[in-house]
């Protein structure tokens, strides 16, 4: 029953063409990889440009953190644990994505995008806290360009095998996981120093 539902799904994305893609981005029915995947096929097919579906998917995935983040600001963390389930996010994807935030700041909302399970979840707790909007979104938007890059590119280039990209893409994913722990350690050394750093200008300025 869910494949008939995909296909018919795919079907009628390819109609709508880039307003497609970025629709079932920011619904999010169907996981992100499979769709950027199919944007990929389609564009492999000629029936789109690289461009425009890195466009069509950046458009997508941001307006559908921005909706996640919008939740966290003004429905708060006892509405997402009643609903979240909705928008397929469950109390321990809330709970987790909270901790990474609580513990590591806002400039864990770009990193997280490619980690499992707290990828999508990330958004809410940067709502709840109230992180500066403009930064969420530069943040949000910086990671979401090249994940978008790399499964369309995917997809592209597997062409009408497009469906096995769940089988080709784990040793991307992971080298993209591998890069963004790598950049996650210098962010946050950086911060542990400047933090260091003020605090001893702190107490050289009480003395």
């Amino acid at each position: 029953m869910m494949k008939i539902f995909i296909t018919a799904a795919f079907a009628y994305l390819s109609k709508l063409g880039y307003i497609g893609i970025a629709s079932a981005l920011m619904i999010e029915v169907i996981p992100s990889e499979v769709v950027l995947s199919y944007a990929g096929f389609l564009v492999s097919q000629g029936k789109m440009t690289l461009i425009g579906a890195v466009i069509a998917g950046t458009i997508g995935g941001v307006i559908a953190q921005i909706f996640l983040y919008i939740l966290g600001s003004y429905g708060g963390r006892p509405l997402l644990m009643r609903y979240g389930k909705l928008l397929l996010i469950s109390p321990q994807h809330l709970e987790k994505s909270e901790a990474w935030f609580n513990n590591y700041g806002a400039g864990v909302v770009f990193f997280a995008r490619f980690i499992p399970v707290i990828r999508h979840a990330i958004s809410i707790p940067a709502g709840i806290t109230k992180m500066a909007f403009t930064r969420f979104t530069l943040y949000t938007i910086a990671a979401i360009v090249p994940w978008s890059i790399l499964f369309i590119y995917l997809g592209k280039t597997l062409g009408s095998n497009w469906r096995q990209i769940n089988q080709i893409s784990g040793s991307y994913v992971k080298l993209a996981l591998l890069l963004s722990v790598i950049a996650f350690g210098i962010y946050f050394t950086f911060k542990i120093i400047r933090k260091n750093k003020t605090k001893s200008k702190y107490e050289e300025l009480k003395k």
